[in-house]
């Protein structure tokens, strides 16, 4: 009777544990979103960036084979390029690994033209805006926000959609009357001044003095406007 008793409640259970130890099957789409899931939750981005994953197409040759445990994604440390090669790996008692390409873009917010600017157009609120573009195609400083740059003028053309940096604009501008401070601790005087050169922001450049003609080192601190330190 004992024995009957032990039978009926492994036949009871067994069901159970037959479940419990059953593996679970993925298809191709699953590890593709899975390796895509992963390295959008765990690259490293900068400030205010977002990131554009795709993954590429598993060979439907590849026979995916069932997994016991939990799927394991891994990203190569060298993750500097663009392509990377996602390491996706079962590690039950029949382990398996599959390497699934994986395309990263990095978009960062960066000040575009929204049409063509010509050489010496002062940029407004109507042709310049904030746009996410790929991290690689912005050479030199990029600006994120539009109104660090308004009454700033071009020093080259710039096409629609091009990213507008630091080094293809003027704040203060070669020929043109800029507001010029001097100040110390004790005192503050403003006069009016020539441009000498160009300058960006935090630059320093050379400025003639409108009224004694003298010629003065100043530093870049706005649009159209410098500052010399007493």
């Amino acid at each position: 009777m004992i024995k009957l008793k032990i039978l009926k409640v492994i036949t009871y259970f067994s069901p159970f544990w037959a479940f419990s130890v059953l593996a679970s099957t993925y298809d191709s789409t699953y590890i593709e979103n899975f390796a895509k899931t992963h390295v959008e939750q765990n690259i490293h981005l900068p400030d205010n960036a977002i990131v554009e994953v795709t993954p590429s197409k598993i060979d439907p040759r590849i026979v995916i084979k069932p997994c016991k445990e939990p799927l394991q994604a891994n990203i190569p440390e060298n993750r500097a390029g663009r392509n990377l090669n996602i390491k996706i790996s079962c590690s039950d008692s029949t382990p398996w690994n599959i390497y699934l390409p994986v395309k990263v873009k990095t978009l960062v917010p960066v000040v575009v033209a929204t049409t063509r600017l010509n050489k010496g157009s002062s940029l407004t609120k109507d042709n310049i805006q904030v746009k996410f573009v790929d991290q690689k195609s912005i050479r030199g400083e990029r600006i994120s926000k539009v109104e660090d740059i308004y009454g700033a003028k071009t020093k080259r053309n710039i096409s629609a959609n091009k990213p507008i940096t630091a080094r293809n604009i003027c704040y203060v501008c070669k020929g043109e009357l800029v507001t010029v401070v001097a100040k110390s601790d004790s005192f503050m005087i403003k006069t009016t001044g020539t441009a000498m050169n160009n300058g960006s922001l935090g630059q320093q450049i050379k400025v003639k003095n409108e009224r004694s003609g003298r010629v003065v080192t100043a530093k870049v601190n706005a649009i159209n406007k410098v500052e010399i330190t007493l």
